[in-house]
């Protein structure tokens, strides 16, 4: 028993290593020159190197690498250390973050509504020389809101969700010659081609808004109008639906989608309805919703919206990458065209 006790190191001692080791797991940090003067120090007397890494206060591991790393014809000594080491980070990939350069682009890219992992994944497709994570973005953005700054202010954050209303039924009443999303050809649920698109209307004070989202690109259009009259949202639909490939359209099952026919003779296109309260089957309108009342929050003035406006904010919107196409923009799915964005 007294073998096994002398050759375990007292217990401060085993105490000390296990929180230093502790602090370098979680806090890492580089060695100051004042600690490599000590190390320089150390060693020229003989001292141990886990002596050493006991009084400058860090792992032994770390005073192993170090004279490893940085000394010279196995002669150690600060100030060539410093060097070396600075040598190396300067040639590591992950040294140079273009901190200057993304301070001043960040908040244009913020400002425009796109995210820490968009900015971080278009910057890996576009400039992988300057491309940093999105986790290290978000580390950024925090520093700089300790330092006083405003970028956090940009990030986009979630929503409530509001409960599905059970024990109601539809009082909208029925649709004349309406046809079920049930008879949609099955081919519009694979997203595999351009045209089939999915409608709504987002309300506002003194007016509306008609939106149109293509279901492969998820491009959104939107256009708006006083009133939620069958005349005026079937004239928005057919405006947007000018000049785009149009094969099917889904829509819920509002009065004002009463033209419905007219729509479908004028764009040359199926028109189906959605289930009553199924919202889901039209996600990709629903979700695209969500992202244009970041613009125009509930209990916004639409009275004075113009067309000059709203697209303003659809290209906005068309022109931040999407994780589901492989980080392209709605608009570059949509008309072939890429768009450098981190310029």
């Amino acid at each position: 028993m007294k073998r096994e006790a002398e050759s375990q190191p007292p217990v401060e001692s085993r105490l000390s290593h296990r929180r230093i080791q502790a602090q370098m797991t979680t806090h890492y940090r580089q060695l100051t020159q004042g600690q490599r003067y000590q190390i320089e120090a150390g060693l020229s007397a003989a001292e141990s190197q886990a002596s050493i890494a006991k009084r400058v206060g860090v792992h032994p591991s770390t005073i192993s690498r170090e004279v490893r790393r940085n000394s010279t014809q196995n002669i150690y000594k600060a100030v060539s250390a410093a060097h070396e080491s600075d040598a190396r980070r300067a040639g590591a990939r992950k040294f140079c973050k273009p901190a200057t350069w993304l301070s001043h682009h960040l908040p244009v890219w913020l400002k425009h509504g796109m995210s820490p992992e968009q900015i971080a994944q278009r910057l890996k497709q576009e400039q992988p020389s300057r491309a940093v994570s999105h986790e290290w973005i978000y580390r950024f953005i925090a520093a700089e809101q300790r330092a006083g700054g405003e970028l956090y202010t940009y990030l986009r954050h979630r929503r409530k969700r509001y409960r599905k209303r059970y024990g109601s039924h539809d009082r909208r009443g029925q649709l004349r010659n309406r046809v079920s999303i049930s008879e949609r050809p099955a081919e519009v649920e694979s997203r595999e081609r351009l045209g089939d698109w999915e409608g709504d209307t987002v309300h506002g004070l003194g007016g509306n808004l008609v939106t149109l989202v293509d279901r492969k690109s998820g491009y959104l259009s939107a256009y708006p109008v006083k009133r939620r009259t069958r005349r005026q949202v079937t004239r928005a639909i057919n405006l947007m639906l000018q000049g785009h490939a149009a094969h099917t359209l889904t829509l819920d099952n509002g009065r004002e989608f009463a033209g419905h026919e007219r729509i479908a003779l004028r764009s040359q296109c199926q028109v189906f309805f959605a289930d009553p309260y199924s919202s889901w089957q039209r996600g990709t309108n629903e979700n695209t919703n969500g992202l244009l009342r970041q613009y125009f929050p509930k209990g916004s003035d639409f009275s004075k919206l113009t067309v000059e406006a709203v697209n303003r904010t659809v290209a906005r919107i068309n022109l931040r990458p999407r994780k589901r196409l492989g980080w392209k923009t709605p608009y570059e799915v949509h008309t072939g065209v890429s768009v450098a964005l981190m310029c």
